[in-house]
């Protein structure tokens, strides 16, 4: 585990596999720190360079005051990227994460040469309806929320196993200002521009079951991008890294090597 201090945000972040191998960065949920990809790390091939790292507010990053916008987020794995003298890496985002990865993409090609958008929009809901849940947290907490967002990210099948407590006590364990900082990100963007003059190989992931960025907002989020991929996991939500891992790490790996990225 490692700190980067950019003065206005301290950033936790973890490499793993073959320090000198090709690399792929991930970037995680609203609500979930970099485990979330821990399920899927062990099933990919070896050789890769694999840096995680837990977005401000989140995980073992510090909690600037918010609300954030995209642009703090973009600005805070560019920083981190660059210190850690990573171009030309093969991106993998989801949710939020998604979000950060297309708006890294415009900003920064020299970073991004493929990217995987997983469970997310260039837009994701509408302002009123983040407004609403920012104000419920600011109220009475992330926990008067758990038990919606849990049924938004899980398939009824894996919201009756105890693992559902693993991530139900991850999102509630967020610090409010951070989740509400995030959401307030979200509220304000809108990528449906941007993301469409994108030119690079790109590879939308989304699951059957998700009730937070369903299929069909996948599916034409992909479509912006000429000559993207796109995968549907069944009986997953929102996280199929965690429902579908054996699916998702062959479908990533496929996607590896048909970028020669390995």
């Amino acid at each position: 585990m490692q700190i980067a201090d950019f003065g206005d945000v301290r950033l936790h972040y973890r490499i793993d596999g073959d320090p000198d191998g090709a690399p792929v960065v991930f970037s995680n949920s609203l609500g979930t720190d970099m485990r979330l990809w821990d399920p899927i790390l062990p099933l990919l091939p070896k050789g890769l360079k694999l840096i995680r790292y837990d977005k401000r507010g989140h995980g073992l990053s510090s909690t600037p005051s918010g609300p954030y916008s995209m642009g703090n987020l973009v600005r805070d794995v560019e920083r981190l990227m660059d210190m850690l003298e990573i171009k030309n890496s093969l991106f993998v985002g989801l949710s939020i994460g998604g979000m950060t990865a297309q708006g890294l993409a415009v900003k920064r090609l020299d970073l991004v040469r493929a990217m995987v958008i997983s469970n997310t929009g260039a837009k994701i809901g509408t302002p009123a309806i983040w407004d609403e849940r920012i104000a419920a947290v600011k109220k009475n907490g992330i926990e008067a929320l758990a038990d919606g967002v849990m049924e938004r990210w899980f398939s009824k099948a894996f919201r009756a196993t105890p693992e559902l407590e693993l991530w139900r006590n991850m999102l509630v364990r967020t610090p409010a200002e951070g989740y509400w900082g995030c959401s307030a990100a979200i509220s304000g963007t809108d990528l449906y521009t941007p993301t469409s003059g994108l030119r690079l190989p790109t590879l939308g992931i989304a699951g059957s079951e998700d009730g937070s960025t369903p299929p069909d907002l996948m599916r034409e989020t992909t479509a912006l991008i000429p000559g993207s991929q796109f995968h549907l996991i069944r009986k997953a939500g929102h996280l199929p890294c965690v429902e579908q891992p054996e699916e998702y790490a062959r479908v990533l790996t496929q996607f590896i090597h048909d970028t020669g990225h390995l």
